[in-house]
């Protein structure tokens, strides 16, 4: 790690006393777009929400934008428009739909930060959009950097854009590493939760229907995430984001299970020292710290209390249960297309899971035949991952139609 990586790079003006720091929330209805108009509403001498944009829940997004008055919002679903027109129609608010329109909106300049928190691999191309715009990045979208992290991160090093972690694990290894400078990092270790299935077997598992995955012990969070989380594909896809993010090789990357969520992960450096960033379990304080950056501001979250009697343990995944951590690790070390391929076919495995399409230990074998099947490409451009990702789309949900 070094100042030269986008990590670090920063406009010290926005955000900064007299000045609200503009945001733009891709993906404003989800679980991380509600908490981060939270701590907008919060923090109003700080912060403006000046785009909205959601894809499908069009009555939450104009309550949000009739609450907090933005530049303008994007409906993703186009039959939807009207609807969203008409309901902001007393308003000076701009509206747009359609996938195309994202991008544009991205464009804009009209906000200082975007947190990119559309779910999946649809974040991809307005986070690359905002960044050949300068704008800077609270990456919340762990898929942008699975599908494409050299391109993204290239291009942010080029375009001299921040891209801040919002995942709690990522966020905690940044905090960690501000003020390390240019020290050696050996390894970092990310945390995991272990999910609702932690210590469960496979003749469990096969019964798991899809309420169940839902419920996650420790975080609240949206429908996508807290399947992958179930799986353990979520920590795949961690690892994955953190190879980009903090510019490292797949070996210096670990995984524990931390079954209490309160160690968020840690950073060992060359000397052997180990830095660990901790607290309660809430989305809010890492999307605050990522919006706010470089400062830390005060809030009224519950504090952890060491007075408490509390035991923290640690244990290693359990790979032959949770094979989707295993194939992920394949996909880091591989490199390429792979993680592309594998991201792709998890949604759609996700997607076909939580409409009990499939099993819950289908969706393991859905991403593995799909990773087999696919051309693996090892050197890909921008345009191969956009076909990469289609192709495995198109195969996996092939299968699901057998």
């Amino acid at each position: 790690m070094n100042f030269s990586s986008p990590l670090f790079q920063y406009n010290p003006a926005a955000g900064s006393a007299g000045l609200q720091k503009r945001i733009a929330i891709f993906g404003s209805t989800g679980s991380i777009g509600t908490q981060a108009l939270n701590v907008i509403a919060n923090n109003p001498e700080r912060f403006t929400a000046e785009i909205l944009t959601a894809q499908t829940n069009d009555e939450l997004l104009v309550q949000q934008a009739l609450q907090f008055n933005p530049n303008c919002i994007v409906i993703g679903d186009e039959k939807k428009y009207q609807k969203v027109k008409d309901a902001l129609a007393n308003t000076a608010i701009k509206v747009f739909c359609g996938e195309d329109a994202l991008e544009e909106v991205a464009a804009m300049d009209c906000y200082d930060m975007m947190l990119a928190a559309i779910v999946g691999y649809a974040g991809l191309k307005p986070t690359l959009k905002a960044i050949e715009n300068g704008k800077s990045i609270a990456l919340a979208n762990k898929e942008t950097l699975v599908v494409a992290g050299d391109i993204v991160m290239q291009k942010a090093l080029e375009k001299r854009v921040p891209v801040i972690p919002v995942d709690s694990e990522h966020s905690a290894i940044f905090q960690c590493l501000v003020g390390e400078g240019r020290n050696k990092i050996e390894k970092i270790i990310l945390t995991a939760s272990g999910g609702p299935f932690l210590g469960r077997k496979p003749n469990f598992l096969v019964n798991v229907k899809r309420d169940h995955a839902l419920q996650h012990p420790n975080w609240s969070m949206g429908a996508k995430i807290s399947i992958d989380s179930s799986t353990l594909m979520n920590k795949g896809l961690e690892m994955i984001e953190a190879k980009w993010l903090f510019n490292l090789n797949a070996d210096q990357i670990q995984v524990l299970v931390h079954p209490q969520s309160i160690i968020h992960s840690m950073v060992q450096f060359e000397d052997g020292s180990i830095k660990a960033q901790m607290g309660l379990p809430d989305m809010k304080l890492p999307i605050q710290y990522a919006m706010a950056f470089p400062q830390r501001i005060v809030n009224d979250l519950p504090r952890y209390d060491f007075r408490k009697p509390n035991t923290l343990t640690f244990e290693e995944p359990d790979l032959k249960t949770f094979r989707n951590l295993a194939l992920a690790t394949e996909a880091l070390y591989k490199g390429g297309n792979m993680p592309c391929i594998m991201n792709a076919a998890n949604e759609i495995a996700v997607y076909a899971f939580l409409r009990n399409r499939i099993g819950f230990l289908d969706m393991t074998e859905l991403v593995e035949r799909t990773m087999n099947k696919i051309s693996f490409i090892e050197k890909p451009t921008l345009q191969d991952y956009f076909e990469s990702d289609a192709e495995a789309r198109s195969y996996a949900a092939s299968i699901i139609q057998m």
